[in-house]
């Protein structure tokens, strides 16, 4: 990819500093603009490899799009699709839905809240309010950790209980809830210790 925004130019030395200096790959792309310049590249290769976590966002949720129309949202893979490139360049702690209908078909994808304003309460609250606007009838969540580990926290099992609680309420049923850590999902209900929240 150097190669292509320093022409004419070794690039393999410049490669080498980067991933000495941030570590990996992918703290190469995540690094700050001015970061990358001090290693030697020029504003217009910094943007450039900047705008890589956001065009992969972006051509996830593209990829994926199809099932938003009239094709069932069931697979598994489809799911997953719908929900890691919301994640992609997140740097904040964030619950995700998605909401589906009757059929299984999706109605809404998006962020519920993030940030200083992730809370139990305030998340809640907010998700409920979307439900009842888009008329779900089921809803997956995710939920990331910033520390990587996919172990369910105590602050998953308390939201979990109180989501589910919050939509039967209201006639709508908590299909899964999942744990994103360094890119990978991890469906709460599968695991035989914590299934019950679910039923």
């Amino acid at each position: 990819m150097l190669f292509y925004g320093i022409p004419r130019k070794d690039t393999n030395i410049i490669a080498h500093k980067l991933l000495d200096s941030f570590g990996s790959f992918s703290a190469v792309l995540d690094a700050p603009l001015d970061s990358l310049q001090e290693c030697g590249l020029s504003y217009n290769c910094a943007v450039m490899l900047k705008l890589i976590p956001s065009v992969c966002s972006r051509y996830y949720g593209d990829k994926y799009k199809k099932n938003s129309g009239n094709q069932d949202f069931a697979s598994e893979n489809e799911i997953l699709g719908q929900i890691l490139p919301s994640f992609i360049e997140n740097k904040d702690e964030q619950l995700f839905a998605v909401f589906n209908d009757a059929r299984g078909k999706m109605l809404f994808k998006g962020t519920v809240s993030t940030g200083i304003a992730f809370s139990s309460d305030v998340s809640v609250k907010k998700l409920m309010r979307l439900c009842v606007q888009h008329k779900a009838k089921g809803v997956i969540l995710a939920h990331n950790h910033m520390n990587g580990v996919a172990q369910p926290s105590q602050k998953d099992i308390d939201l979990i209980s109180t989501v589910k609680v919050s939509l039967r309420s209201i006639g709508i049923i908590l299909l899964e809830y999942f744990i994103v850590a360094d890119m990978k999902c991890i469906p709460m209900s599968e695991n035989e210790e914590y299934e019950h929240l679910f039923f």
